[in-house]
């Protein structure tokens, strides 16, 4: 287990060299000059060669993606064009929203999905699995932000006033607000590594929340995380129940299931411990690729509900040609796929002792 996971962490390196060099090239070749969208169209051949000579953008493309890949060794994803911040503070105050969103929709989806295709496959053809998968094909085929639109209009403007009155955009409500951990810890000397991760967490309003007692603001935190939530989960739930589903199916007609049941067992035990636990490989790998999707960035949920996450930042960075901001996410994305396809490998070993990954 211990060289399959190192293996793979080695693995990790060519692969990021290989995304940062394809975006480096795709994002350069982009119609259009960073300095025309950063200092409008009106900018003289005068800023424009000092404005391409400060970010190094006048050498050819060897050379820069030479120079950003030492300063990536030495953990500098460099600075924003357009902000003027540096691109490791941008990832740790968008990460964590992106975060908590994939978290809370990949538990509802996950949750109820599983849940839905079991009683599906032991239900077959009967009225609940033809509703059961009606409602997962309906599921699939809605626009997330079609979807976002209406829960906003139906809990938000139908329901105001009621207790079922959900708050439609944001991510905290008017009044409370985020408190650096640094600063209430007293921690303002930090540097590199240490300090990133202070940020991440310190940005985080559900961690944030909890190191700090604030239960004020973790129970606003998932009040306005359940319609984002509930919008971008509603299709990974629908294909999670349809593989639930046909995966529990298929197994239930294998050998031994048979024999399980010919031994004696009870209904319950067949189910859960031999079928379902063999069936949940396939399952698990659409979670893991699911949560990757999502941990990527949700863009139109982010934007519908006005969450400040890593897809609406990332897509900022693109039509700004925010050079080092585009390449700052794309490695973070890819290391985040990586990881939790590790995960999903790792999952195989414990779900089915006869894998050996080693």
């Amino acid at each position: 287990m211990l060289q399959f996971i190192t293996r793979r962490l080695f693995l990790l390196i060519p692969v990021l060299i290989g995304i940062l060099l394809v975006t480096f090239v795709i994002t350069r070749l982009i119609p259009g000059d960073p300095c025309t969208v950063m200092l409008g169209e009106k900018a003289t051949k005068a800023q424009c060669d000092d404005f391409k000579q400060r970010y190094g953008l006048n050498d050819s493309i060897v050379i820069q993606f030479g120079r950003y890949m030492g300063n990536i060794m030495q953990g500098d994803f460099g600075t924003s064009i357009r902000d003027k911040r540096p691109v490791v503070d941008i990832i740790a105050q968008r990460l964590p929203m992106t975060i908590e969103l994939t978290i809370g929709a990949m538990l509802f989806s996950s949750t109820f999905g599983i849940l839905l295709g079991l009683v599906s496959a032991l239900r077959r053809n009967s009225a609940i699995d033809v509703f059961t998968m009606m409602g997962a094909n309906v599921g699939v085929s809605m626009p997330v932000f079609w979807l976002g639109l209406m829960l906003a209009y139906l809990f938000a403007l139908v329901l105001k006033g009621t207790p079922f009155f959900i708050p439609p955009s944001g991510r905290l409500s008017p009044g409370i607000s985020l408190v650096p951990l640094a600063t209430i810890w007293k921690l303002e000397d930090l540097h590199g590594v240490s300090k990133f991760l202070i940020s991440l967490i310190s940005n985080s309003t559900i961690l944030n929340s909890i190191l700090t007692g604030n239960w004020k603001m973790l129970k606003d935190a998932l009040w306005h995380l359940i319609l984002p939530c509930f919008a971008v989960g509603t299709i990974p739930l629908a294909t999670i129940a349809r593989m639930t589903r046909s995966s529990l199916l298929e197994v239930l007609g294998l050998d031994y299931v048979r024999t399980a049941r010919a031994k004696g067992l009870i209904e319950r035990l067949v189910i859960y411990r031999h079928a379902l636990r063999n069936a949940l490989i396939p399952i698990v790998t659409v979670i893991g690729l699911e949560t990757g999707v999502l941990l990527s960035g949700a863009v139109l949920t982010e934007t519908v509900f006005a969450l400040p996450g890593m897809g609406t930042q990332m897509v900022s960075a693109i039509l700004s040609r925010d050079y080092p901001v585009v390449q700052g996410f794309v490695v973070v994305i890819a290391f985040i796929f990586v990881f939790t396809n590790l995960i999903v490998d790792l999952s195989y070993a414990y779900l089915d002792p006869r894998i050996r990954l080693d």
